[in-house]
């Protein structure tokens, strides 16, 4: 048995269910990116895909422990039984595990409260703000949503990112943005953001509580209107 830590006994006393997922195909999308296609487990019997929908992985350290990580599921394929997860690479056990991983590896994922709320109809545009981190998940939201007016404003954090696929339709303006850790934040002080506009916001932690922050206490949007985590520290 794995030794999992205090993580483990707060999902537990929470009753989040665990899957095994097994991998079917590795790509390498660019050198600091990877789309790992994996067989459910069922996990899509009691979880039906939705928006952003994310795992804990259990992702194993060595000397029979393990860490939890969180991950976006895309492209998901109940009938199948399939879905895919994408890794921004680093020096991480994660992102390790990944570039290592090969048709027929396993690895336990748990299922814990995650939703999206679809914004309403009413309100203008849609702004996501994000990094490659956050890509699957902003690509999920333009998969559901693309069909309305959407601005995405992407972090760069080195040069291979621009070739990251966006799904972007006709009615979804892509942006990379280029600077340091705060150059998402200093961008959107800069933007004319109407009041009826709904903004997701998913990068570093210290990025994403100022943006969270600038959205509700200088701009003055609902907090409805704004949908605010971080993906990463």
């Amino acid at each position: 048995m794995a030794q999992r830590g205090f993580d483990s006994l707060v999902l537990k006393a929470m009753k989040a269910p665990d899957y095994e997922l097994t991998v079917l195909s590795t790509e390498r999308v660019t050198e600091h990116y990877l789309r790992l296609r994996f067989e459910a487990g069922g996990l899509f019997d009691s979880h039906p895909p939705f928006p952003t929908q994310w795992v804990r992985l259990w992702v194993p350290l060595g000397g029979n422990k393990e860490r939890q990580r969180g991950y976006t599921l895309i492209d998901a394929k109940p009938e199948d039984d399939e879905v895919t997860i994408e890794f921004a690479l680093h020096d991480g056990p994660a992102a390790n595990w990944a570039r290592d991983a090969q048709p027929g590896d396993t690895i336990a994922a748990t299922v814990m409260g995650s939703k999206f709320s679809t914004p309403s109809s009413d309100l203008t545009e849609l702004h996501l703000f994000g990094d490659k981190a956050s890509l699957p998940a902003i690509n999920s939201i333009l998969d559901a949503l693309g069909e309305r007016t959407i601005k995405v404003w992407l972090h760069v954090q080195d040069a291979s990112d621009r070739d990251l696929p966006v799904r972007a339709r006709e009615s979804t303006q892509v942006t990379w943005v280029e600077g340091d850790d705060e150059a998402l934040v200093d961008l959107a002080k800069t933007l004319d953001i109407p009041f009826d506009a709904y903004v997701w916001v998913s990068t570093k932690a210290p990025a994403t509580r100022a943006l969270g922050k600038y959205f509700k206490n200088e701009l003055k949007l609902p907090k409805d209107q704004i949908a605010a985590l971080a993906y990463w520290r």
